[in-house]
């Protein structure tokens, strides 16, 4: 067996089943799950009756790269979205199509680190947890950076030492933020292109919750539209991870896309020919569907706008929560330590929630995500006000 398996941690699901192990949940009270960030909207039926209409094509095989009206699609998508230079964004070079950011962001790991020489994969910690795993089983060395209220949940890159960054291969970003929700400004995008330019390493941005937002006239920037920005048409060092899972409420679709430097997806692309990651055309043609269409984002904004304004002023009476940038996941201090507030509000009230130090590692006698809790408002409206008058009611009345 390859021995860097060895050095997986347990995936915070995992850790969590274990903590609630012989717990009895209460019977009166419906389970509400805010621990997984699995979308509950319904998936868009033009989406469904595509794939419904297109089964014929299962007898097909499809190809690594995806069909040349997908890469089109997401090109234009991306184009519109993101303010780019017509036609830097091409559907020949700058796009690859992938099943889901977290199968895109492992095997772009795997294609880019050079595992002959000291390679280190930055990361944010907190952080998602393929980050980790990627950079273990290509045979690097993961460094994190602390992502706390102390700096807006957004790692400080210049108190990183030179020497980190001489062995840096890959730097992570996550914006908006998992968990925080916390969104990358333009002149600190601007501060990690100067550094991957000085110290050459790549900028892998994971943008799958870019389409969640409060404001309609605010979206989040995107690391290729500080490119844009500053004439950086060429995308150098820099690619992004792009998803429908969120977007459009389609996980089981896993169908994104990596997109940015050409130099760096030629070899990717060399890569998957191998790997075997190829998209049915089915979820193709799907997908197409779903990229060129803004309506049902726009309705998946509201519900969740809707959602963040009914819940966060009742958590309020009891605990320190803010309102995130983006995303769709609530970041609150716990009154008690994040692994007992998990195990007895699930032994209480029934409502689960994930520890924060599950998603996070401990650095110098320092986990940015302890004392916290990850709350996904996926649930339906009226559950998710439910599980927050039941949480107000587990703080007032607890004791140890």
């Amino acid at each position: 067996m390859n021995p860097d398996l060895n050095r997986l941690h347990p995936y915070p699901f995992e850790k969590l089943s274990k903590l609630k192990a012989g717990i009895q949940e209460p019977k009166h009270l419906s389970p509400i799950s805010l621990g997984i960030g699995e979308p509950k909207h319904p998936s868009p039926e033009f989406v469904k009756q595509m794939i419904a209409n297109n089964l014929d094509k299962l007898a097909n095989y499809p190809t690594t790269r995806g069909t040349e009206e997908l890469r089109q699609a997401i090109a234009g998508w991306a184009t519109r979205r993101f303010q780019l230079a017509s036609g830097s964004l091409t559907p020949e070079r700058h796009i690859v199509p992938v099943n889901g950011t977290r199968e895109g962001i492992f095997s772009l790991v795997q294609s880019v680190i050079d595992s002959s020489q000291s390679a280190t994969v930055v990361s944010p910690n907190p952080f998602y947890q393929v980050y980790e795993g990627a950079a273990f089983l290509a045979g690097a060395t993961p460094h994190y950076l602390a992502c706390d209220a102390s700096n807006n949940f957004i790692p400080d890159f210049d108190r990183v030492p030179a020497d980190v960054w001489d062995q840096c291969q890959v730097l992570f970003l996550c914006s908006p933020g998992n968990p925080s929700g916390s969104v990358i400004p333009r002149d600190t995008l601007t501060r990690v292109i100067a550094l991957a330019d000085k110290h050459d390493f790549i900028v892998a941005s994971d943008e799958c919750y870019s389409e969640l937002y409060p404001d309609e006239n605010n979206p989040p920037e995107g690391l290729l539209q500080t490119c844009a920005a500053i004439g950086r048409d060429d995308f150098s060092r820099c690619v992004v991870f792009h998803s429908l899972s969120k977007r459009s409420n389609l996980p089981g679709l896993r169908s994104g896309f990596v997109a940015g430097d050409a130099r760096i997806l030629e070899g990717y692309l060399k890569y998957r020919t191998y790997h075997g990651c190829a998209m049915p055309i089915h979820n193709q043609l799907a997908s197409i569907a779903a990229w060129q269409d803004e309506n049902h984002v726009r309705e998946n904004r509201a519900a969740y706008r809707e959602k963040f304004e009914a819940v966060v002023p009742i958590l309020r009476e009891v605990m320190n929560v803010e309102f995130p940038d983006a995303g769709f996941y609530l970041w609150p201090e716990t009154p008690i330590d994040d692994e007992t507030f998990a195990r007895e509000l699930s032994a209480q009230q029934n409502v689960h929630v994930l520890p924060g130090r599950y998603l996070s590692r401990t650095v110098n006698g320092h986990n940015p995500g302890e004392n916290r809790v990850r709350m996904a408002l996926v649930a339906p409206a009226e559950e998710c006000v439910e599980a927050a008058r039941r949480i107000v009611d587990f703080v007032r009345n607890y004791k140890p």
